[in-house]
């Protein structure tokens, strides 16, 4: 199976990470964890809502690179800073994914940076229905 890197690598604040957006591998699209961004700079103001919107959109603009939707998502993966998040987060995350929802995994976490939440999801979609 041949695996294919999707969309350029991530720069924030001027700086190129050394990670891929994404990567497909056969049907199966894998996005790294988001952790919320605006502007290249990463987003360590605004509420638990705005910073889960700004991860939501960034997933939904890298799924698309892949030709992919986010009703082609199957899994998500979910690190929040705190659990009193998990009531503002969830609100936002169920405008994102009304219908069939995709499994889902939460934990709390400690970041390397000063955000909110980070959120990784994998998409299944068969190659050549992009």
């Amino acid at each position: 199976m041949e695996k294919q890197v999707i969309g350029a690598p991530l720069v924030i604040g001027g700086r190129q990470l050394s990670l891929s957006r994404a990567i497909r591998a056969g049907d199966t699209v894998y996005l790294t964890g988001q952790v919320p961004f605006q502007d290249g700079q990463v987003m360590t103001w605004g509420t638990i809502e705005d910073q889960t919107r700004a991860v939501l959109d960034e997933i939904t603009r890298t799924l698309a690179m892949a030709g992919c939707e986010r009703s082609d998502v199957v899994k998500a993966m979910v690190w929040l800073k705190e659990r009193a998040d998990f009531p503002g987060f969830n609100t936002v995350y169920a405008e994102y994914f009304p219908e069939a929802p995709p499994a889902r995994s939460a934990l709390i976490s400690d970041f390397l940076v000063d955000v909110r939440v980070e959120v990784e999801v994998i998409a299944w979609k068969p190659v050549g229905t992009e």
